[in-house]
């Protein structure tokens, strides 16, 4: 790996996050984060051109392995930058082996089916790399704004009372709840708690159960939908 290579590795370093782990955009990732690359633009250009040139590389390295598919998955409001992102990053890979799809207004087909159904019809196979402009949040964010979307999704009225696009969504996610028992910590299904188990809180996670606060600090909650969550939060909250 030669100085370039490294620098573009220095770079990405801060912005993997360990599969399993939580994430809280707002405390673990600063958004003017610059990686030392401030005044000087042509660093910066020349940063984003060994990245394009690695991403080419790992491409045809992706191919001839034909035992992954990538996906990239883009979720900002409009005029984020996505299609800026996806036409900078892409500029240098085959596009035989590149789909991008955006996500926009429901076709007829779409909507005889769950909201869920025309994403997976979307994945990548191996060895390609799909971009999804847009996810699934966006059909669980809009409805909340605007519930009249789901007349034209025909369903039955039984299915339209409550938040449809959340229970969907809980029906597939099992909740989970990070407790200390028997003087150790442990990630547990939700519905395990039980009394005698000390909840662990952390800044977005949902309050699993009725209890009795031990100690907290800074501590605030967001109640304003049907669950609450621990939105404010500082080392020592219980």
């Amino acid at each position: 790996m030669d100085k370039r290579q490294r620098r573009v590795a220095e770079f990405i370093e801060p912005f993997r996050v360990r599969p399993g782990s939580k994430v809280t955009l707002g405390k673990d990732f600063d958004p003017a984060f610059k990686a030392g690359v401030k005044k000087k633009k042509k660093e910066g250009v020349a940063l984003l051109a060994e990245g394009v040139r690695l991403l080419s590389e790992y491409q045809a390295r992706l191919a001839a392995q034909d035992t992954w598919g990538v996906l990239v998955v883009l979720q900002a409001m409009d005029t984020a930058g996505k299609d800026g992102t996806i036409r900078h990053l892409m500029s240098g890979v085959n596009a035989q082996g590149v789909a991008v799809h955006s996500f926009k207004v429901p076709s007829a087909e779409e909507l005889d089916h769950d909201f869920l159904w025309r994403y997976p019809q979307r994945l990548p196979a191996r060895p390609d790399i799909g971009i999804f402009s847009r996810s699934h949040y966006e059909e669980v964010l809009v409805v909340r704004v605007h519930p009249e979307n789901l007349d034209r999704q025909r369903l039955p009225k039984a299915s339209k009372k409550g938040d449809i696009a959340m229970n969907a969504l809980k029906a597939m996610v099992k909740a989970s709840a990070r407790v200390r028992r028997d003087g150790s910590d442990a990630e547990i299904a939700a519905e395990e708690v039980v009394v005698g188990d000390v909840v662990l809180l952390a800044a977005g996670d949902e309050v699993p159960a009725d209890g009795r606060m031990i100690q907290a600090s800074s501590l605030q909650t967001d109640e304003s939908g049907r669950r609450t969550f621990a939105c404010g939060w500082s080392p020592g909250t219980t």
